[in-house]
Parts: C-alpha cells; sequence; structure tokens
C-alpha cells in the first residue's frame, strides 16, 4: 500500500467525512459554549479577586490559582468520572462544558486582573473626582479600557479552548477527534484521523492568524 493510500485514501475519507462533519459541530458547540460562559465568569471573578472583601478575594485567588494548576484533562475527569459516587452525574456534553467552562474562566480572570491593574490609577481618581460611583467607574471608564488590552490574549485562549476540545473524547462525547478515532478503527486507515488534523488546521489557522492581527493593531495603537 502506498503512502497516499494509507494516509490520504480518498475513498476512506469521503466514506467519513460525515462522521467528521458531525464531530466538527459538536467540537464548535463545545468550544463556543465553554467561551461563552467562562470569560463572562472570569472577568466576575476578576474583580471579586481584586474589589471584594478579604474572604471573597482569597476564595477567588484559590479558585484562580488551583483551576490554572489543575490540567484540564483531570478536570473533566474528575466531574464525569468521580462525581458519580457522590451521586451527581452529568451526561458528556455537560461535563466537558463545565471543565472546560472552569478553566477558561480562571484563565481569562488572571487575563482581566493584569487588563484592569493595568489601568493607571489616576482614571479611578480622576472619576472620583467627577463624583461618579465605583460601579459605573469600573463599567463606563475602567473596563472599556482594560478590554481592548485583554483582546488579544483572550484572543489566544479562546484558540487553545478549541484545541483543547479534543480532551472530551475521554469522556466519549462525539467531537472530531472522537469520531476520527472512531472512523480510523472501523476502516482500519488513518485517514479519518488525517482528516480530522486538517479540518483542525482550516478551523483554527484562521483565529491562529486573527490573534496575531488584533497584537500587531494594539502594538501600533500603543506606539502612537
Amino acid at each position: 500500500m502506498t503512502l497516499i493510500d494509507t494516509f490520504f485514501n480518498t475513498a476512506v475519507l469521503g466514506d467519513a467525512f460525515p462522521a467528521l462533519l458531525r464531530g466538527l459541530v459538536n467540537t464548535i458547540v463545545l468550544g463556543f459554549l465553554a467561551i461563552c460562559l467562562g470569560v463572562p465568569l472570569g472577568t466576575l471573578i476578576s474583580l471579586i479577586r481584586l474589589y471584594a472583601p478579604s474572604p471573597f478575594r482569597w476564595l477567588a485567588i484559590g479558585y484562580i490559582d488551583i483551576c490554572r494548576a489543575l490540567p484540564v484533562l483531570v478536570v473533566l475527569i474528575l466531574i464525569y468520572y468521580a462525581l458519580p459516587f457522590v451521586g451527581i452525574r452529568f451526561s458528556a456534553l455537560v461535563s466537558a462544558t463545565l471543565a472546560f467552562t472552569i478553566v477558561m474562566s480562571a484563565y481569562s480572570a488572571e487575563v482581566f486582573r493584569t487588563g484592569i491593574e493595568s489601568i493607571p490609577r489616576g482614571q479611578f481618581e480622576a472619576a472620583r473626582a467627577l463624583g461618579l460611583p465605583f460601579g459605573i467607574t469600573l463599567r463606563k471608564v475602567i473596563l472599556p479600557q482594560a478590554i481592548k488590552l485583554v483582546i488579544p490574549p483572550t484572543t489566544s485562549n479562546c484558540v487553545s479552548m478549541f484545541k483543547d476540545t479534543s480532551l472530551a473524547a475521554v469522556v466519549a462525547l462525539p467531537e472530531l477527534l472522537k469520531e476520527a478515532n472512531d472512523a480510523q478503527a472501523l476502516y482500519a486507515n488513518p485517514s479519518p484521523l488525517i482528516g480530522a488534523a486538517l479540518i483542525y488546521l482550516a478551523f483554527l489557522w484562521p483565529m491562529v492568524r486573527l490573534v496575531s492581527y488584533v497584537e500587531r493593531r494594539n502594538r501600533t495603537a500603543t506606539s502612537r
């Protein structure tokens, strides 16, 4: 069997393509759920980390540190395989969404904390001099500036999150990698795995380029 027939068998790829497409849809859904839930939650945690009373700040610090230290795979396995021992059971999709949301929120919280802390203290003092309440100062003065600073690292985290969705195969969620694995076992040919890799590349490469573009725009705007 030639190299082309082994790794780029068009007949096998054609038969496996519907399954790969279903897996891609699940990958996109899982990634977007984790991002849409994790980023706002991370923003809230960063505000607690910075401005809440001490007990809540320490809880936020502990949450961020622990969730950033634990591998995503460990969090996923704990939710899907360990929680049933205490009577808490989630479906594969819910377990994966919870795990990725938890990790995404921790990384987003640290990114937003850094962005907020980079805003000069003079902004707070000017808002206080104008008589603006603290909540309005955050919402209308500080956060709009911080968001511009955190867009590049947040976009990079989103790319990483979509890549990490492949770990959901561990809980039998039929995402792209799981479907590719099943197809290569069915056809006894690695072409579906190559197809999955090409789909990941086609889907994520534009996002990688977007991160680079946003970073260049930010550097240009900062240098002016």
